[in-house]
């Protein structure tokens, strides 16, 4: 049985555009009127929602035409719209960039587009940049825009009055730089590093209401979705998960999953000193290891409870920051360098650019796992690879090294659990 909900994708024309600071405030707002408001975000991403997540008070998960998959994404939307007065996606880079792209997601779904524009320097143009993004792929529907980053309220009128007479105009934000987040080399900084954030969504949802933008979207018509059921693959199994500031980057989609086949979750905390709790497998995901050096480095304990674990055949699985954890060592942008687990023979350092991006899929011995590759780290790993991953847009190029080493697996790509359930369970069982 279909519902309806009203519901918006958040683009834009660019990344910069303060797609994440109006989707935030508009869920904050929302949720101030006693509204129940759900938020996705397109694409592989974990920073983003760690702000959308605190701003609208409900799980964020990802929604991604290739690496969740269309038949996952509609289950997601139709499960939401069933609890929820508002569901926001909100995209990534432009609306039309990427393949599958932003406006493909929207179009999937019957998402009405919210474009939001910087208006800052600029006139008339904010007309025609509209126009085309609203004409430039026909049967895209479009809720409307919001004009962010306004000088004053004669910027605003002069805005409205361009916008073309099919498009409602939502409302101008004004330009205020205490409304952002701040950021790092990967993104944003984690939500639970800035201690003002909810002074920030609630400053933000002020702007927001300030500027109009009040209304709800449309009513979208959502469809159900079969899904194979999960079975209790990994019943009794505990698995052990890095979780602190340095070890941050998992879906919350990969905890329900282990959970529903049946996991036992033990978080722990490397930066807190915490050895590892007693566990059949182990997860150290990615994050942010190169900003603790030495907190990492000092807590010995763990590092000698993971060589046991490692010895004694049990599953240990390490994605990008995790796997950087398990090297012999790790240096920062300026060269400090700390000895790390010792598991992986190798050593990596904080790089000034970009040093891999994409989507990628492991070809793993349990199976295909699909994800996503960001990092800012060049390593040198004494071991041969076992294979490697491969690129979602087929460039020709290889994709990440997967390293294996007995039950231990070490990439720097981050893993979309529920792609292939079995994989994972097997990835993780005794």
């Amino acid at each position: 049985m279909s519902v309806s909900c009203p519901a918006a994708f958040v683009a834009a024309p660019a990344s910069g555009q303060g797609k994440t600071t109006i989707t935030a405030a508009i869920a904050r707002y929302h949720r101030n009127q006693g509204r129940r408001v759900r938020v996705f975000k397109t694409g592989p991403d974990f920073l983003d929602p760690m702000i959308l997540e605190q701003a609208s008070g409900q799980p964020v998960d990802a929604l991604h035409l290739w690496m969740v998959g269309e038949a996952a994404c509609r289950a997601m939307l139709y499960e939401a719209a069933q609890t929820s007065d508002l569901i926001l996606v909100e995209g990534s880079m432009g609306l039309f960039d990427g393949d599958p792209s932003g406006a493909d997601l929207a179009q999937a779904f019957g998402l009405p587009i919210l474009a939001i524009l910087d208006a800052s320097g600029m006139g008339q143009t904010f007309g025609a940049l509209v126009h085309g993004l609203s004409t430039y792929r026909p049967g895209l529907s479009f809720a409307g825009v919001i004009a962010n980053r306004v000088g004053s309220p004669g910027h605003a009128r002069m805005l409205e009055d361009c916008t073309p007479d099919a498009i409602r105009f939502f409302g101008a934000v004004q330009r205020n730089e205490t409304l952002s987040v701040p950021d790092r080399h990967l993104g944003l900084v984690q939500a639970g590093e800035i201690a003002d954030l909810d002074a920030r969504l609630e400053a933000a949802a002020a702007a927001i209401e300030e500027a109009g933008v009040t209304g709800l979207p449309e009513p979208v018509t959502f469809h159900p979705e079969a899904i194979a059921p999960i079975t209790a693959t990994l019943s009794g199994v505990r698995v052990a998960i890095a979780r602190d500031a340095a070890f941050a980057f998992m879906y919350p989609a990969n905890l329900r999953l282990l959970e529903k086949m049946g996991a036992e979750l033990r978080f722990f905390s490397p930066l807190a000193g915490d050895g590892l709790p007693e566990a059949d497998a182990v997860w150290l995901p990615g994050g942010y290891p190169e900003l603790y050096l030495d907190q990492l480095a000092a807590n010995t304990a763990l590092k000698s409870d993971l060589e046991a674990h490692h010895a004694a055949g049990r599953p240990i699985l390490a994605e990008c920051g995790g796997f950087l954890y398990l090297l012999d060592e790790l240096a920062d942008r300026e060269g400090h360098t700390a000895a790390m687990a010792g598991l992986v023979p190798g050593k990596a350092q904080l790089a000034d650019r970009l040093q891999g991006l994409g989507l990628q899929a492991a070809p793993l011995p349990e199976g295909e796992l699909r994800g996503h590759t960001f990092h800012h780290t060049r390593s040198e790993v004494g071991l041969e690879p076992y294979d490697h991953c491969w690129r979602a847009r087929g460039t020709g190029s290889q994709g990440e090294a997967i390293y294996r080493d007995g039950r231990l697996s070490a990439t720097y790509l981050h893993a979309w659990f529920p792609s292939n359930p079995e994989a994972t369970a097997q990835l993780f069982r005794p």
